[in-house]
C-alpha cells in the first residue's frame, strides 16, 4: 500500500523523466503501478429496491346507477279543434299562458247553436204532448173494447198512435242532446291544466267547415315524461341485481330516477320509474323506459335534452382505488399490488364507476391488498421492490 500511495503522487512529469532514468528506476515503477491495481480490486454491489408508494383500497358506501341520456316529453298534448262550423267570435285567452281545467280558449258563433237548441227543445215538448194525448186515447178506446162499445180495430189503430208518439219523442229528445252538444262546443275549453300555444286562427274567420279546424295546442307540463334507452346489458344488471335481492321484476317501476339539463350540476330533479317496455328493440338492442317527475315550477319543458340515472344498487362497504392506479391491456383493466414479500403482481379486477377520483373495484382486490398508487413506471410485475404505505385520501364524493 506504501507502493501504491507512492504512485499516486507520482505525476506526469516524473513519467517524461522515467524516459532517461536507468533501467532499475523504470523496473521500481512498474512494479509500483502492479501494486496498485492488486490493492484496489472492485466488488459489485446490486442497487437496492426502487421506493413506490402503495396504499390500502378505500371502503366506504356507495350507489350503483344506470346512467343514459334522454328527451323529456309532455304528460299531455292535445290539438284544440273547431267541431262545429262556424265563425270565430273571440279568443278568450293570452298566447302562451297557463291555464286551469275548464277555462274557455275560444268561442264560436254560439247564438246559431243555441237557436237550434231551443229548436230540438220546442219540437221535444211537442212531442211529450202527443204522447199524453195518445196515451189517454189509447185508456179511453181500452175502456171502451172491454164494454164491447168499440171494434178491436179501433183499439188497434189508438195503440199504434200511442207507440208512434212515444217513438217521436224519443227521436226528439236525441235530437235535443245532439243540439245541446253542437252548442256546447261553441266553447272551447281547456281539457286540463296546461300551456296554450299561440292561436292559430284569428277572430272572424270560419272554421270547421270541411273538417276540424284546429286552433291552438295546450300541453300540460307538470307532470313530465323523460324517455330514455337502456342498453341490453345494462337491463341483464338489474334484473340479475333485483333476483338477487329478492325483489320482483314488476317492483322495478319503483326505481327512482334522477335527471340533471345540460347546465345543471348533480341529479336535481326527483321521480319514479313510469314505464318499461316488454321487449327489446332487435335493431339497437336497447329497452325503452319512461320516468315521471313532478314539474311544478315547470323547469322541465318538453323536448330538453337530459342527463338520467337510475340507482339500482346500494354498497355499504365497497372497496375503491385511485384511478390513476389502474392499467389496462388487452385481457382488461389491472392493478399492480405488492405481496407480503414486497413483490409486484398484476392483479386483474372488475370496475364499477367513478367516484370523484376514486374508481369503484366490483371484484379481484381484497381489502388488505398493498395497491402501487405512485412510481408505477418502477413497479414491475415479479420483481421486488420498497413499498411506501400512504394513507389513501378519499376524494370527496360526487354531488348528488
Amino acid at each position: 500500500m506504501r507502493h501504491a500511495r507512492a504512485l499516486r503522487r507520482f505525476g506526469l512529469n516524473d513519467i517524461v523523466r522515467l524516459r532517461t532514468a536507468p533501467a532499475a528506476r523504470i523496473a521500481f515503477v512498474i512494479f509500483a503501478f502492479a501494486s496498485l491495481s492488486a490493492c484496489e480490486q472492485n466488488s459489485f454491489v446490486p442497487p437496492p429496491p426502487p421506493k413506490v408508494e402503495v396504499g390500502l383500497p378505500v371502503q366506504r358506501a356507495i350507489t350503483r346507477y344506470l346512467e343514459a341520456t334522454g328527451n323529456t316529453a309532455p304528460i299531455k298534448n292535445v290539438d284544440l279543434v273547431a267541431r262545429v262550423q262556424g265563425v270565430l267570435q273571440s279568443i278568450n285567452y293570452q298566447d302562451g299562458s297557463f291555464v286551469k281545467e275548464g277555462t274557455t280558449l275560444f268561442t264560436i258563433e254560439p247564438d246559431t247553436y243555441k237557436l237550434k237548441l231551443d229548436q230540438a227543445q220546442a219540437a221535444e215538448a211537442g212531442a211529450q204532448a202527443s204522447v199524453k194525448q195518445t196515451e189517454a186515447d189509447f185508456k179511453r178506446q181500452s175502456d171502451l173494447v172491454q164494454r164491447q162499445a168499440v171494434s178491436q180495430a179501433t183499439l188497434d189503430t189508438s195503440t199504434s198512435a200511442r207507440d208512434n208518439a212515444q217513438a217521436n219523442l224519443l227521436q226528439a229528445q236525441a235530437n235535443t242532446k245532439i243540439a245541446a252538444v253542437n252548442y256546447g262546443y261553441t266553447n272551447v275549453v281547456a281539457p286540463f291544466d296546461g300551456i296554450v300555444t299561440a292561436h292559430l286562427v284569428s277572430i272572424g274567420e270560419l272554421v270547421g267547415a270541411a273538417s276540424p279546424t284546429q286552433l291552438a295546442t295546450i300541453v300540460a307540463l307538470d307532470p313530465i315524461y323523460v324517455n330514455f334507452n337502456v342498453n341490453e346489458q345494462d337491463v341483464l344488471r338489474v334484473r340479475e341485481e333485483a333476483r338477487r335481492r329478492g325483489i320482483p321484476t314488476s317492483e322495478l317501476r319503483q326505481l327512482p330516477v334522477e335527471v340533471a339539463l345540460q347546465t345543471e350540476t348533480g341529479y336535481p330533479h326527483k321521480g319514479k320509474l313510469d314505464y318499461l317496455s316488454p321487449t327489446i328493440n332487435q335493431s339497437t338492442g336497447t329497452l325503452a323506459v319512461r320516468g315521471l317527475l313532478p314539474n311544478a315550477d315547470r323547469i322541465l319543458l318538453p323536448g330538453f335534452y337530459v342527463r338520467v340515472r337510475v340507482p339500482f344498487d346500494e354498497q355499504s362497504n365497497a372497496l375503491l382505488v385511485p384511478d390513476v392506479a389502474l392499467g389496462s391491456d388487452q385481457s382488461g383493466r389491472y392493478v399492480l399490488v405488492v405481496n407480503a414479500d414486497n413483490v409486484v403482481e398484476q392483479r386483474k379486477v372488475r370496475t364499477g364507476p367513478l367516484e370523484g377520483d376514486l374508481r369503484v373495484i366490483e371484484s379481484g382486490l381484497k381489502a388488505d391488498d398493498r395497491v402501487v398508487t405512485a412510481g408505477l413506471l418502477r413497479a414491475i410485475p415479479g420483481q421486488k421492490v420498497d413499498p411506501q404505505l400512504t394513507k389513501s385520501e378519499a376524494s370527496p364524493a360526487p354531488v348528488k
